[in-house]
């Protein structure tokens, strides 16, 4: 995750996030990402069902019963386990969560043993009743998917008049007083509504968005050949930079952030050392303490029937059951491979890959995101493929 209005807007400094020692449970929720304990955030797929159908869902879902969900008891011991390991936040996610009947109350659970509870959702189901319910339960923040604008966004959610019930969603979620942003995941298919999208956030209001880079993932992984060319990608994230920029040139404080794709961040570092070399320094401190990727550090998930991912798009891949071992015993573990990997994939990745392994920005990058690695290469430790940055920008060239 990258924060564009945080780093070229300057809303964030060095010192912001060093007053707090940079300690999960003392940090505020818009210096998390500088962490330095990176106690995992944990998103909780509570169901798979979800009443859309989106081509790029990364779990499948449909608007089916599924079987074997966590029950409520066991979701409740899940989010104890978590309380006493530091987790600082919980993102209730899907399929659709609001169409599990407990979310109220499991979030409800969250907020009492002092997790912030966040939520991904469509927004189609946010009625004015259950936007009064979250904001009662301390719910902190609704994040709401758009991938463009009505006619775009109904096409990938397959399902007409899904972009006006989200936009309902939004309103009932502003009236009840929650915070709300949206998502948008970057393709070929929607890039040209990105300007419209930045239209929405002033004429709505709306304080936050973050544009996701397309993963290959679910049934994101048939939307391969939609991705964004490496030139797309760096005119794209050009665009936003701009655009953020412009936003906050006019008093529109607007959070503007990237996700999935940690080369945005010596992307940014680089422009700005050409425009405000004294900021770029700054820039390169908070990269710093960021890390990059934290899949399998920072970041885990938990699916509806228990089994914990190193993150939401590695359902292909389990280290375990929360209804056999409690999920912070499952991280704390590096028995595994894959596990032991991550926390410290270096040494692998410059056994397998070829720029990754002599980028210069590894330690700010972490290797970016390495589910794309294996979907196109069959190897986890191999180059992402998504990374823009020339061989010049990357260091490539330099003498060893």
């Amino acid at each position: 995750m990258i924060g564009i209005s945080k780093l070229y807007c300057r809303t964030v400094e060095p010192s912001d996030a060093l007053r707090y020692g940079r300690d999960s449970k003392r940090l505020p929720p818009h210096l998390l990402q500088f962490s330095k304990d990176k106690i995992p955030v944990v998103v909780w797929n509570v169901t798979q069902r979800c009443n859309l159908r989106c081509v790029h869902c990364y779990a499948h879902s449909r608007d089916i019963e599924y079987r074997n969900e966590l029950t409520t008891e066991e979701g409740k011991g899940l989010i104890e386990d978590l309380a006493e390991f530091g987790t600082p936040v919980i993102l209730f996610s899907g399929g659709e969560p609001l169409m599990r009947r407990d979310l109220t109350e499991l979030a409800a659970y969250a907020t009492s043993k002092g997790i912030r509870a966040v939520i991904s959702t469509n927004g189609t189901l946010i009625t004015e009743q259950k936007a009064l319910e979250l904001k009662e339960i301390g719910l902190s923040y609704v994040g709401i998917s758009l991938d463009g604008m009505r006619e775009t966004n109904d096409r990938f959610r397959g399902v007409e008049g899904a972009f006006d019930k989200a936009l309902q969603g939004l309103h009932n979620s502003q009236a009840a007083g929650i915070k709300v942003g949206l998502r948008f995941t970057i393709n070929k298919h929607n890039v040209n509504d990105i300007p419209a999208i930045f239209d929405l956030l002033e004429k709505e209001n709306i304080p936050r968005i973050c544009f996701y880079h397309l993963v290959y993932a679910g049934r994101g992984s048939d939307m391969r050949d939609a991705d964004l060319s490496l030139e797309e990608s760096r005119r794209t994230v050009d665009m936003i930079i701009e655009r953020t920029v412009d936003l906050h040139s006019r008093g529109k404080n607007v959070e503007v952030l990237t996700v999935d794709n940690h080369c945005d961040g010596p992307y940014i570092y680089l422009r700005l050392l050409k425009e405000d070399p004294e900021r770029a320094a700054e820039v390169l401190e908070l990269l710093r303490m960021n890390r990059g990727n934290s899949t399998g550090i920072g970041i885990g998930c938990v699916s509806w029937d228990g089994s914990v991912h190193p993150d939401q798009f590695w359902r292909h891949y389990t280290f375990g059951n929360i209804r056999d071992r409690r999920f912070s015993e499952i991280w704390a573990d590096i028995s595994d491979p894959l596990m032991e990997g991550l926390k410290d994939r270096k040494p692998l990745i410059k056994d397998n890959a070829d720029r990754c392994a002599r980028c210069k920005w590894f330690d700010i990058c972490n290797g970016n995101f390495r589910v794309r690695a294996e979907s196109v290469y069959g190897n986890i430790w191999a180059d992402d493929p998504a990374c823009y940055l020339t061989d010049e920008e990357i260091g490539y060239d330099d003498p060893e």
